[in-house]
């Protein structure tokens, strides 16, 4: 069996590959976020239109944003998405990353896996030193997700992003290349 997108996979694991979205995904991804909006608010606000799809792969193609739809490995159904945005390069080979699951594969660990595919690409096929994730206080999962992750908390930025029309608190979580390659190690040891 074809696994839809699998050809243009940049990262995979057992359950899950990373590859770039395309216009072919607007339906899928569009009607995904609508069903996961209760999963999302008021923490995220991903792709609910066409427009705001269309906005989301515009923002790509002008290098804005390094996006990448997680998607399951046996069929190729879209799980969520990684971003890696204002990737700063020079003396920093730093980015922001943003992510956000949907509701059908919530709490299954598909996020974890994903977040895994994303950390290694960023820190090995983009060359980036540091990721930082600004993360609301309130979305425990997410919270617990860069936890897990290796990220460390390095501070409180209030009023710090606009969020579905309101600026809100955000914590800031960062993991550097050195700190994923201690955590990597001790994983494969364990």
């Amino acid at each position: 069996m074809r696994v839809r997108g699998l050809h243009a996979a940049v990262a995979r694991s057992e359950r899950v590959f990373l590859r770039p979205p395309s216009a072919r995904d607007r339906d899928e991804f569009v009607a995904l976020m609508r069903r996961s909006r209760r999963l999302h608010h008021p923490w995220a606000a991903p792709a609910t239109t066409p427009d705001a799809f269309a906005n989301y792969l515009n923002r790509i193609r002008r290098g804005e944003t390094y996006g990448l739809l997680a998607c399951q490995r046996s069929d190729g159904a879209i799980i969520g998405a990684f971003n890696l945005n204002q990737i700063v390069r020079g003396h920093y080979h730093s980015a922001y990353l943003g992510y956000f699951g949907s509701a059908p594969f919530a709490r299954q660990g598909y996020m974890a896996e994903g977040l895994a595919l994303a950390l290694r690409y960023a820190f090995t096929k983009l060359k980036l030193h540091r990721l930082e994730a600004n993360i609301q206080p309130g979305n425990h999962a997410s919270l617990a997700l860069a936890r897990r992750s290796g990220f460390r908390c390095e501070g409180f930025s209030p009023r710090y992003l606009k969020v579905n029309g309101r600026w809100r608190d955000h914590q800031r979580w960062a993991i550097t290349v050195e700190d994923w390659r201690v955590q990597r190690r001790s994983q494969q040891h364990a």
